[in-house]
Parts: C-alpha cells; structure tokens; sequence
C-alpha cells in the first residue's frame, strides 16, 4: 500500500521504518473499520492489509473478554503475540481507536527495542 507521509499513519509509518529498518511489516489500523491507514513490508509472503483485518479482531475480542471479565478502567496498552521466529505487535494508541501492528523477526529485532519504537510512534496515530 502506498502511503502519504503527510499524514499522521503515514508519518508513524515512515518512523517506525527509520527506527527499525529490518522489520518485516507494519501498518496503523482503524480499529472501527479493520482498514489498514497505512502499512509497509518488507516481505512478499505477508500482507499487512490482510493481517490488519484479522488482527482488528484479535482486539475486538480482547476488549469484549475485558468487558466480560468487568477490568473497568483498565484499557489495552499493546498485545504480544510471539510465533517461532516472529514477534507481532499490537499497540493501541491512548484513544484505543487505532493501533500499529508490527512484524519483527525474533532472532534479529530487541523485543525491548521494538517496545520503545512502538511506544514513541504510538501518539502519532491520535
């Protein structure tokens, strides 16, 4: 997907690509829609546009689990999801209206690293 740097998804697009220039995906996602705003990647095999979609569920459903379980006033900061050798990331800006999704190889991305990245470029996105 092309993308504007001038706009907010775009421009932490853009970031998060400088900051860690060996990830394999990215893309900041409209949780209401499932649409990816923006994304990049850097492998053929994995579509983040796709990979938003199925992962806008991922947070629906947590939201809805949080709900069930009554955790009021906590809110979702980021989910882990670790494979053999990825890390995907889900960090959900402070409205919880948008969040970033990243793919890092495990063996060659700091997960602490990719945190921080995430974290910096998370207020972008509001």
């Amino acid at each position: 997907m092309a993308y504007s740097t001038n706009s907010p998804a775009g421009k932490a697009v853009d970031g998060i690509i400088t900051d860690l220039p060996s990830l394999v995906a990215v893309a900041v996602v409209d949780v209401t829609s499932g649409m990816a705003l923006a994304s990049h990647s850097n492998s053929p095999a994995l579509n983040p546009e796709t990979a938003a979609a199925y992962n806008t569920e991922v947070v629906k459903q947590k939201q809805k689990a949080m709900s069930a379980l009554k955790l009021a006033g906590e809110k979702i900061e980021d989910i882990l999801i670790t494979l053999t050798n990825q890390f995907h990331l889900i960090k959900l800006n402070s409205a919880g209206n948008k969040f970033i999704y990243l793919v890092v190889n495990s063996r060659e991305t700091n997960l602490a690293i990719a945190r921080e990245v995430l974290r910096s470029h998370a207020d972008e996105i509001n």
